[in-house]
């Protein structure tokens, strides 16, 4: 299908090709900081259960390092506000592409003559 399309085309069409796979690099990373948030605030939500004076341990690479409350706390509150503002600056960055990636399929499909589906179309799904 590709060899009978005029250069343009074909260049547009690799564009949207390039954009989907983008779509799906940031639609991983975003699922893999929504996992990481939800992990960090359960963890955080643990510890208004647990008494102050627990001993605890974190984790520092391969070792377990003793850690007091206040520290553990602060630790995961700082870890859960960078894991939102990812999350949020992953969906902007979803939200985009799937702009680019619509506008493309439109102008591909008008140099196509308003073709029937001329455009792949699994990206403009949306991804997630």
């Amino acid at each position: 299908m590709q060899g009978n399309l005029p250069p343009e085309a074909q260049e547009k069409l690799e564009d949207l090709q390039d954009l989907q796979e983008t779509a799906q690099q940031v639609a991983a990373q975003k699922q893999q900081a929504e996992t990481e948030l939800q992990g960090s605030q359960t963890a955080l939500d643990e510890l208004d259960d647990m008494d102050e004076d627990s001993t605890m341990y974190r984790e520092v690479g391969e070792l377990l390092v003793k850690t007091d409350y206040d520290e553990a706390v602060e630790d995961l509150e700082e870890k859960v506000d960078e894991l939102e503002i990812r999350t949020e600056t992953l969906q902007k960055q979803e939200e985009r592409v799937r702009e680019q990636f619509e506008e493309l399929q439109s102008e591909l499909q008008q140099m196509l003559g308003g073709g029937a589906g001329g455009a792949p179309g699994p990206g403009g799904a949306g991804g997630a």
